[in-house]
């Protein structure tokens, strides 16, 4: 069961319903993407960051910083931040509270960007969808490289130490024993618990939801008006620079990988190969204008950079290992 079934019920009434939009035009298919997506991510974004608030009240994140620094995970924390990504059902906008919450709840920035680009890598589609359409070797030869290039990717960022790139402002909450000192030494009653992590939610929600709006604007203009023939004509190649192109074409776009799938096996059908046809669609569902315009209210533009760098790089080492064994 689609967990999010009721906001596209919601998105269907009104544009088809209460607007009167014609189902198969563009008009529509952007209206009805931009309803569903700012009440989903809107919603996403408040609930996560009141649940995170009350993760940072009780969560002991000095003792947790400290073990994650003094014990050799050999990579094991990369791995479970990407199957994190995996079990999670989130596109590349709706994974971004999360990843909001494990920054600010001092989860190392290297593991909560193995989540960042995994959760929308490997997905729904990726797990269900792919063996019925392109085989089961695909889909594992596909979900396997996608945990990797998500585990490698965080892997790298934390070596890099940028965490002075992500905006400070996010990170400053109190912790439980500074809000009790503030109280006059008593703990805090549910009542005033639950203000506070209201507010401290509310505080970083505000932040952030005008580029959610801007974002997903943005998202269901390119989604709605432009039609899949568009890229057709510069992917049916087989050439070394079809990967490159796929995955440029594929980056300022905006969709789900349920959405993306159809377009994906027509292109594949036409004659475009899989491994291209496949970069393409991980470009658009891992990296994409909402997104990039979200982050960057979260972090500054070097370590966006470098995030893209890393993710479309993996991208198109994936569509070329996908052609050259398929």
């Amino acid at each position: 069961m689609d967990i999010f079934s009721p906001i596209q019920w919601f998105a269907d009434l009104v544009s088809y319903g209460w607007l009167n939009l014609e189902r198969d035009s563009y008009l529509a298919s952007a209206a009805n993407f931009f309803i569903y997506d700012l009440i989903k991510i809107g919603i996403l974004l408040f609930v996560i960051n009141y649940f995170m608030a009350i993760t940072r009240y009780y969560f002991p994140i000095e003792r947790a910083k400290n073990i994650l620094a003094k014990h050799r995970w050999y990579g094991f924390e990369y791995l479970f931040a990407a199957l994190l990504g995996v079990v999670t059902p989130f596109c590349s906008c709706s994974s971004i509270p999360l990843f909001i919450g494990f920054v600010g709840a001092g989860i190392p920035l290297g593991v909560t960007f193995a989540f960042l680009i995994c959760s929308p890598l490997v997905n729904e589609a990726s797990i269900y969808l792919f063996p019925s359409m392109f085989g089961l070797k695909v889909t594992i030869i596909y979900n396997i490289l996608g945990i990797a290039i998500s585990m490698l990717g965080g892997m790298l960022i934390q070596s890099l130490k940028v965490e002075k790139y992500v905006k400070q402002e996010l990170l400053k909450t109190k912790t439980r024993k500074q809000l009790i000192e503030e109280h006059g030494g008593t703990a805090l009653s549910l009542k005033e618990l639950s203000a506070y992590w209201w507010s401290d939610g509310w505080a970083i929600t505000k932040q952030i939801f005008p580029y959610v709006v801007l974002g997903i604007g943005i998202g269901a203009i390119i989604h709605g008006f432009v039609p899949a023939s568009f890229v057709e004509q510069y992917l049916s190649t087989k050439e070394w620079w079809a990967v490159p192109i796929a995955v440029l074409l594929g980056a300022p776009l905006y969709a789900n990988s349920v959405s993306v799938v159809p377009i994906m096996e027509a292109l594949v059908g036409k004659g475009v190969p899989l491994g291209t046809a496949l970069a393409f669609m991980t470009s658009i569902v891992t990296i994409s204008v909402p997104e990039l315009l979200i982050l960057r209210k979260v972090m500054r533009w070097q370590l966006l950079a470098l995030f893209v760098t890393i993710t479309l790089i993996g991208v198109v080492i994936m569509g070329y290992v996908l052609n050259a064994i398929v």
